[in-house]
């Protein structure tokens, strides 16, 4: 057998494959790298931030239960409940430097989500398949999850009340009523506007959560932990389990809110606030809405 030719070596050692690496982008040539860390970022920090966000949230539901918080002339259960989860949020030290390290993460996830997905390509017009539509689905939920992320920080986290039908400012001391005020467009009754806001949440809180629940499932794959299908199958169930208690959640909150009033939830409030000791100068519900 005629034995295989050596390659060429022109004043060095043969190093082709180095330089087809090198010519590539950077992204592309530490595609293992990046793609784990988007994989990672999406679970820590983000993910356990939604799991705790939706489970404070749904407090104002799951806060019914506590009979405790029901005592009294204006108690409200659910108010209480939620109001204390906020107090507690707004207790924490170098709460800035939290919201920023998690701000920065999910401009990471974003970023390279929409690079990744621009240059992936879905098939659902020809294989109509299950996890086919997932894929795309799983890319349009992440274009307008970022955009409910923005609307939903610029509007609570920021003040830009001028995007609130009524321009009410949540405020951390008057949580349940003041968000109440801000998915009703106003504390009396429910307007045309706020119903198309309360419409953009559900869409927005709905995508995020199917984007988490899947996203859980191909992380598996891209850090292989599930190769086999029985397992991919197996841990698929476990996400849309996973994923219906988290979406559970997420709709008790937006209808908890919605169908919250507004003065009623502002007394229960202040008997919280005077329950513990708390003063405040901060405006009413009414009075916020009337501006």
């Amino acid at each position: 057998m005629a034995s295989r030719p050596s390659p060429v070596r022109f004043g060095g050692p043969w190093r082709l494959p180095a330089v087809a690496d090198s010519a590539k982008p950077f992204l592309e040539r530490n595609y293992f790298l990046f793609r784990r860390l988007h994989s990672l970022s999406g679970i820590v920090p983000i993910g356990v931030f939604l799991v705790s966000h939706l489970l404070t949230n749904s407090s104002v539901v799951w806060g019914l239960t506590d009979s405790r918080k029901a005592l009294g002339e204006h108690a409200h259960a659910g108010v209480a409940t939620f109001q204390h989860e906020v107090d507690f949020i707004h207790s924490i030290p170098f709460l800035l430097i939290i919201e920023v390290s998690l701000w920065g993460a999910i401009a990471f996830h974003s970023i390279l989500g929409v690079f990744y997905a621009m240059s992936g390509k879905g098939n659902t017009h020809r294989y109509a398949y299950q996890d086919n539509f997932r894929y795309t689905l799983q890319r349009i939920s992440g274009y307008l999850g970022i955009l409910f992320i923005f609307y939903h920080v610029a509007t609570l986290r920021w003040g830009w009340t001028f995007l609130i039908p009524g321009g009410t400012a949540w405020s951390a001391e008057f949580a349940a009523s003041t968000m109440a005020t801000i998915l009703r467009g106003g504390t009396d009754g429910i307007t045309m506007p706020a119903v198309l806001v309360a419409v953009g949440y559900f869409l927005g809180i709905s995508l995020l959560v199917f984007h988490f629940a899947n996203g859980l499932w191909t992380a598996a794959i891209t850090w292989g932990l599930t190769l086999s299908a029985s397992a991919q199958k197996r841990w698929g169930m476990a996400c849309a389990g996973l994923g219906a208690g988290l979406m559970a959640m997420a709709w008790a909150s937006l209808f908890g809110f919605l169908l919250l009033d507004p003065a009623k939830a502002r007394k229960a409030e202040e008997a919280h606030h005077a329950g513990h000791g708390h003063a405040s100068q901060v405006e009413s519900p009414a009075a916020d809405a009337s501006k």
